[in-house]
């Protein structure tokens, strides 16, 4: 598959840009699906959304695509930009859902850590006391530690884990919104 890079156009200074031998170059070749229901190809889609990450947020987008072998049958316009479109909004989908089981995720883990962090704070409360001496302040510790240890992994969620999802989410939001033009390659005159 062959891809330009992101050009400048009047009027829309955010297009991403594609130039593919057929229309078959675009979709997932495995995927059964009909075609207006179909994967995009995986470099493509890679593609398109690393160039929607490279554009401000808050950019309108636009897909722009070159063919060289237009369809001889029909136009092809409306049926791929409504299966971008289609693919775009089903992958946003994916994502809001990866992005709610991660924060239950996030709820369960939080839960059991604070559980966790509490019976070991208590049992090191009832077993050491106040007891002093180089043992008693070894376990003591060493039981301090378990208990924030088994608080990191709701703290990686809550504080990273969620900002990649979110983003992605919302770019594939924006891509199955954006327009899609579709060029036919000028035949050579010779």
């Amino acid at each position: 598959m062959r891809f330009f890079t992101a050009a400048t156009d009047r009027g829309h200074p955010h297009t991403i840009s594609l130039k593919l031998r057929d229309v078959n170059q675009l979709f997932n070749s495995m995927d059964p699906s009909p075609f207006i229901e179909k994967d995009l190809d995986d470099d493509a889609e890679e593609f398109i959304v690393s160039w929607a990450q490279e554009f401000p947020p808050s950019a309108s987008l636009k897909l722009r695509i070159y063919l060289d072998q237009w369809p001889a049958d029909e136009d092809p316009k409306e049926l791929i930009r409504t299966a971008i479109h289609n693919h775009f909004a089903h992958s946003a989908q994916i994502t809001d859902l990866e992005f709610k089981r991660l924060l239950r995720q996030g709820r369960t883990t939080l839960f059991i850590g604070l559980l966790f962090l509490a019976s070991c704070l208590l049992l090191s409360e009832i077993l050491l006391g106040h007891q002093a001496g180089a043992w008693a302040a070894v376990v003591r510790e060493g039981l301090t530690i378990a208990g924030w240890v088994a608080m990191w992994r709701p703290m990686q969620i809550y504080l990273y884990d969620w900002w990649p999802l979110l983003r992605r989410s919302r770019i594939y939001g924006k891509l199955s919104h954006m327009p899609v033009e579709l060029v036919q390659k000028k035949a050579k005159t010779e």
